[in-house]
């Protein structure tokens, strides 16, 4: 069987249930059943405002986005699921100051809920840089399923991995977001 990277560091008793079900093929099955449906929310200007309403909601304070966005170039494999970068550029004399949150294309056709997990860890970064105790309960405090969201999102990525796209033929039964 396939090393299951996207559970690496997770104990075995929890790792072997996983591979149980790869085993049986009904790894797919058990996500179905506990996320049916991807989300509606593929256009960038739809990814920004579910973004900035999260934001508002929790995080009013924090510096304005400048820009949010699905990008392709990030590499689930070898790089990150999202990428918040904070740009400052000298621009006629004054320097202006950008935050803006990249989501990995991955997310255009996962559940709601894993959209809104990566969304809130992203969002973290704005107020904590490190991921430290801080910035974890401050991604609890936006998304209190926070740690179980991560989890099922690796076991979501393992699938990925290992079989191909879960939604396929859902284009017309995806949930409002």
């Amino acid at each position: 069987m396939q090393q299951l990277k996207y559970l690496a560091g997770y104990p075995e008793q929890v790792t072997g249930q996983i591979k149980i079900l790869v085993a049986e093929q009904r790894l797919g099955e058990a996500l179905l059943k506990r996320f049916p449906v991807a989300h509606k929310t593929t256009t960038e200007k739809a990814l920004y405002d579910f973004t900035v309403e999260l934001k508002n909601q929790f995080l009013r304070k924090a510096p304005p986005l400048s820009k949010v966005t699905f990008d392709n170039k990030i590499n689930v494999i070898h790089d990150a699921l999202g990428l918040h970068t904070f740009i400052s550029r000298v621009q006629g004399g004054k320097l202006k100051a950008k935050n803006e949150i990249r989501i990995g294309t991955v997310f255009k056709t996962a559940p709601l809920e894993f959209l809104r997990m990566i969304v809130v860890h992203e969002l973290a970064h704005l107020k904590e840089k490190e991921h430290n105790k801080a910035f974890y309960n401050l991604c609890e405090h936006m998304e209190p399923a926070y740690h179980q969201l991560e989890f099922d999102l690796r076991v979501y990525l393992t699938y990925l991995q290992l079989f191909g796209s879960l939604y396929q033929g859902q284009e017309n039964h995806h949930d409002p977001c």
